[in-house]
């Protein structure tokens, strides 16, 4: 049995904290924790898996090439492979906190 919280030691400092909560198969959770981090300048996601996001906490703005968008707590979005992506925006005070699901499509 592996336990713990969300919100414990939710700081990223100088840099994005992630943290592998589990790996099985092709599934990976992540809690990532952002302190006003976003992507540089010109750079995009293009994953080779999908992935399933919520803020739990604080706010943070991402952008795709159709939208960009707000995400505050409780807010979710699922991302397709390949759908490039990028974060312009995450809150400081509080932290944003993410939940992070990620897996590849079973062929």
């Amino acid at each position: 049995m592996k336990k713990g919280n969300l919100f414990r030691d939710a700081r990223a400092e100088s840099e994005e904290r992630i943290d592998e909560l589990i790996r099985a198969g092709s599934v990976r959770i992540e809690r990532i924790v952002s302190e006003g981090q976003v992507s540089p300048p010109g750079f995009w996601y293009d994953q080779d898996e999908w992935e399933y996001v919520t803020v739990l906490q604080g706010s943070a703005e991402l952008e795709t090439a159709a939208e960009t968008f707000t995400m505050n707590a409780g807010d979710w979005v699922i991302i397709p492979e390949h759908e490039r992506h990028r974060v312009k925006y995450t809150s400081t005070e509080p932290p944003c906190v993410w939940l992070a699901v990620f897996g590849r499509k079973e062929y």
